[in-house]
């Protein structure tokens, strides 16, 4: 058996230090991720007015702050706008330039060459329409952009803006977080045409509540109905959401100072979690809510349905088995973060595994569906590149002999500049004790960007 405690929440450690930063006052978070994206979030909120100071706190991958809030996000002059580097970080791009588009001043949003390739167009387009003043530096659509501002205006478009998350609920999120600073209610009303990763919006919601902010939620069950208020804690209920059919109202409010403790991250588990079916020994991951709004939380489900033995117990752990695995169909729209670890452990089930309504990952910080595919067929494993997702042809009891994915000796992976590519291709070194899987890897250090301790980690678990 292989005890290891899962890291901090990424999304929580990005929204919690947002919602400190703009809470005047103190607050304390506790058990915060350590990460290369989260050292950008807390070092543009810096720069805005807000500051970190650290406290006395347990685990080098994680970090304990002082928070002394501010009013609003301050800028720069039109001359010198204030300069705000994301660098890799979706998260810290699409969140933070929201909330800065509710403070006062210019700003530019800019990042690592990767980050301009990736969209922003639709959330910009919904900041201009509340009166924010934003200009591309470069491709239309995309960062690096400038973005000058007075507060948002929520009279501009009579209280109520449609956004959808086709490509990302981080523009929800985003506005969601900014909208308590407006000077009057913003409805944000979900548009497009589908609802990708939900659950990331509740874990936002999550957010406003412990910070004090009121909001409604609301749902109808077609577009032409009357819309039916959420009583008490049912939006934590919602696992999906439907185009045209749900809204959410912010009341302009103060964040509340507090203190808070961030909950264990199910994304970064999901590695551990899928090492114990694959790998030669159980392994026990603790420090997990298994009550958790995490969309992430789903890889339990998945390890179950491809035949993995799976085990909670009355101390928080959970405990995957080596375990005989075979492929199944899933929609991972909610939880498309864990396509790359489904898809390797596709690789060593017995039949093919189908995964849909991922089209989307092909603008994360590599494009998801090719990369798995490209090194999984270095290992033997055929992977058909679909439209919205992919098949893989798992290599599990085939009857000519090769029935797991294969690395051989001078095959060399690819982590695609990806962190979650990186510590998902680690599980095809588990059945051999001689594979070095960080001197295969052409870039190990990627995994500092979300899990900055996961080869500590994964050292306890071969």
């Amino acid at each position: 058996m292989r005890n290891v405690t899962a890291p901090a929440s990424k999304s929580l450690s990005h929204r919690y230090c947002i919602g400190a930063a703009l809470a005047e006052g103190r607050s304390e978070l506790f058990h915060v991720l350590e990460s290369r994206d989260l050292q950008q979030t807390r070092a543009i909120l810096t720069a805005c007015g807000a500051s970190f100071d650290g406290l006395p706190h347990d685990g080098a991958a994680s970090a304990a702050w002082l928070v002394t809030g501010m009013p609003r996000p301050q800028g720069g002059p039109q001359a010198h706008p204030l300069s705000c580097d994301v660098h890799e970080s979706g998260t810290s791009c699409r969140l933070l330039t929201a909330v800065l588009a509710a403070g006062q001043g210019c700003f530019r949003i800019h990042g690592a060459p990767r980050m301009h390739q990736r969209p922003i167009g639709e959330l910009v387009d919904v900041l201009r329409a509340l009166g924010v003043s934003i200009t591309y530096e470069q491709t239309e659509g995309c960062p690096p952009l400038l973005l000058e501002t007075t507060g948002l205006k929520p009279e501009k478009v009579g209280g109520c803006v449609h956004l959808g998350m086709d490509t990302s609920s981080q523009y929800f999120s985003g506005l969601l977080l900014a909208a308590p600073l407006a000077p009057a209610p913003i409805t944000v009303e979900l548009g497009g045409q589908k609802a990708m990763s939900w659950p990331y919006v509740g874990l936002t919601l999550q957010c406003l509540e412990d910070f004090g902010i009121t909001f409604v939620v609301e749902q109808r069950p077609s577009p032409d109905a009357p819309w039916q208020r959420m009583s008490g804690q049912d939006w934590r209920k919602l696992r999906e959401a439907v185009p045209g059919c749900l809204r959410v109202t912010v009341q302009p409010g103060a964040y509340q100072p507090g203190q808070h403790t961030i909950e264990g991250d199910w994304s970064g588990a999901s590695y551990l979690l899928a090492a114990g079916a694959v790998g030669r020994h159980p392994v026990r991951v603790q420090g997990l809510r298994q009550d958790s709004l995490q969309g992430d939380r789903a890889i339990v489900n998945i390890l179950q349905r491809m035949g993995a033995r799976v085990e909670t117990d009355d101390y928080g752990g959970i405990t995957v088995y080596p375990s005989a695995l075979h492929g199944i169909q899933l929609d991972m729209h909610d939880c498309p973060d864990l396509v790359p670890t489904v898809a390797v452990l596709a690789g060593f089930a017995q039949g093919s595994t189908r995964i849909d309504n991922v089209a989307h990952l092909r603008h994360k910080e590599s494009d998801r569906l090719h990369a798995p595919a490209e090194e999984l067929a270095k290992t033997g494993v055929v992977v058909d590149e679909l439209h919205d997702g992919l098949l893989i042809h798992g290599l599990g009891g085939r009857s000519f002999g090769l029935r797991e994915p294969i690395l051989p000796d001078e095959v060399a992976l690819s982590t695609h500049n990806d962190h979650r590519m990186a510590m998902s291709l680690s599980l095809l070194s588990l059945r051999d004790s001689a594979i070095n899987i960080r001197e295969r890897l052409d870039n190990p250090s990627v995994v500092d960007k979300s899990f900055p301790d996961f080869w500590q980690c994964w050292e306890q678990i071969r």
